[in-house]
């Protein structure tokens, strides 16, 4: 919640101003954002339906790029939320995996709204 977002509220899930400091560079920063958005819209309802079907081995590896590349964007207790998904994944049953990934996921969503909304207004 570092920045105020066009609406005037402060982002819940993305976290500009860490960005920044991480890869130091504005434009670096929304040069990058693109990759993330794009990741998440392929990825996450990818996830969904792997774990709808019980096919948490081949979510993992989704679950595991998601990771990476979060926390370099993303509050904190987010990627949080999401290491322990993926951790739960390399181990869990297709159930428990599948209900700590439908608490995740509209957390993912609204994270994914917020980065079509920064990069609308910071062009």
């Amino acid at each position: 919640m570092s920045v105020i977002s066009a609406s005037g509220q402060p982002w819940m899930y993305l976290d500009p101003v860490h960005a920044l400091e991480q890869i130091g560079d504005v434009q670096a920063v929304r040069g990058m954002l693109p990759m993330l958005q794009e990741l998440l819209q392929r990825d996450v309802p990818q996830i969904r339906q792997l774990l709808a079907d019980g096919d948490v081995r081949s979510a993992n590896p989704l679950l595991h790029s998601l990771k990476g590349c979060m926390p370099i964007f993303c509050d904190q207790a987010l990627c949080v939320q999401l290491a322990a998904v993926e951790q739960m994944s390399k181990s869990g049953g297709s159930a428990e995996v599948g209900v700590a990934f439908a608490a995740l996921s509209p957390l993912l969503d609204s994270l994914l709204n917020e980065i079509a909304q920064y990069l609308a207004v910071s062009g």
